[in-house]
């Protein structure tokens, strides 16, 4: 799906940092067959992944010490004002409002359980202009130790409305919702995690034929986390790039067959 805009509180773009951003460049421009354009000497190394001329996702070398990671940004109108937000609900900032060239304002802040997470507040660059198709981005979700906390923190940011159900065989799931629209996810902490893994915010990206993607993550040097696994929204499976990064791939299911009647 092409997207030209997105509306205040839509989660717009992802990106991946890394002390290596050329290795992560290799893998994803493999992986996804995705066109990876390098910035001017201004972008301090930042490069825009493309697919069919529309860009959806960001690789860049990190800020300062620390592991390779994916980040999810959301679409705010006024950074300023949603860093405000954050800290009131008791939030801490990481990174201040600050413009990047002509492209947008941008803040990164964590929540009171730790999960850090940027507000986008777009100039000449909007977000991901396709979505939600193979090989691009499709879903955030962030996994907290603190969910009532959670909930209360970004309705007030964000004003996202949880919507929390129980998952058959499995822990609750809440779903954040922007005028009755699913924008996102959060669960608690799985069984297994270590009690020293930070709460994060993970991102999902589509893949034709799951087990393919992960025989082709393996290949490539990364890691098997969990998975394939059948879930209602389709197959998927938590993985790694060689940098140690963590993402998830899912294959949605296909299209109900149309009633003949």
């Amino acid at each position: 799906m092409e997207v030209e805009s997105y509306q205040n509180g839509i989660p717009s773009w992802v990106d991946h940092s890394s002390a290596d951003p050329a290795s992560a460049t290799a893998f994803y421009g493999e992986l996804f067959g995705w066109d990876i354009e390098t910035g001017p000497p201004e972008a301090g190394g930042y490069a825009m992944a493309m697919k069919n001329g529309r860009p959806v996702a960001g690789i860049g070398p990190t800020q300062g010490p620390g592991p390779a990671a994916w980040a999810s940004y959301v679409n705010v109108d006024s950074a300023d004002d949603t860093t405000a937000k954050a800290q009131a609900a008791g939030g801490r900032v990481m990174l201040a409002p600050m413009d990047v060239m002509e492209a947008g304002r941008l803040a990164v802040f964590s929540d009171p359980g730790g999960a850090v997470i940027g507000a986008w507040q777009p100039g000449a660059h909007k977000g991901a202009g396709l979505v939600n198709e193979v090989s691009t981005f499709s879903w955030t979700e962030l996994i907290t130790g603190d969910i009532e906390g959670c909930k209360a923190f970004y309705r007030a940011v964000f004003g996202w409305e949880p919507d929390t159900h129980e998952q058959p065989g499995g822990p609750s799931y809440t779903e954040f919702k922007v005028g009755g629209r699913s924008v996102c996810g959060m669960m608690g902490r799985p069984p297994g995690m270590p009690a020293e893994a930070p709460s994060f915010w993970g991102v999902y990206f589509n893949v034709a034929d799951t087990d393919a993607a992960v025989a082709e993550i393996q290949r490539l040097g990364g890691s098997l986390f969990m998975g394939p696994t059948d879930i209602p929204q389709g197959r998927f499976a938590v993985v790694a790039d060689p940098l140690g990064a963590v993402f998830n791939v899912i294959a949605p299911p296909p299209p109900a067959p149309e009633s003949s009647t």
